[in-house]
């Protein structure tokens, strides 16, 4: 995995399980890999990423069975959706505002480019 400097990395780490998750990669009720595994892969300290799966865990997208290992919430992916379009609404979406203020866009140049991208990215 590849961190950046603008977030903590815990959350870098819930935001790929969240992707997991929502493009179905894991399903609900699903076993995740281990704190251990998923520290190992993304060359972190296991703390790490017991911070991110306790995180995650609070807002109720996964779960622990103790002795048994961390799974999918059963209604995960909508907690998921409700939690990062949240996220998406409050955090980013101000900071694109801004920026298309300061370059005098307006939401049909986003549209546009977004129509572009979705039909680059079709087959992928």
């Amino acid at each position: 995995m590849e961190f950046t400097d603008n977030q903590a990395i815990y959350l870098q780490i819930a935001d790929y399980i969240c992707d997991r998750i929502l493009k179905k990669q894991w399903a609900e009720e699903e076993k995740i890999p281990s704190i251990r595994d998923t520290a190992v892969k993304a060359e972190v300290n296991p703390n790490t990423v017991l911070r991110t799966y306790n995180f995650l865990q609070e807002k109720g997208i996964i779960y622990n069975k103790r002795g048994i290992g961390y799974f999918v919430a059963k209604d995960g992916h909508a907690r998921t959706l409700r939690f990062k379009k949240e996220s998406f609404v409050n955090d980013e979406l101000p900071r694109v505002f801004h920026t298309m203020d300061v370059l005098k866009m307006r939401t049909s140049d986003i549209e546009r480019y977004y129509t572009k991208y979705r039909e680059e990215t079709v087959n992928e």
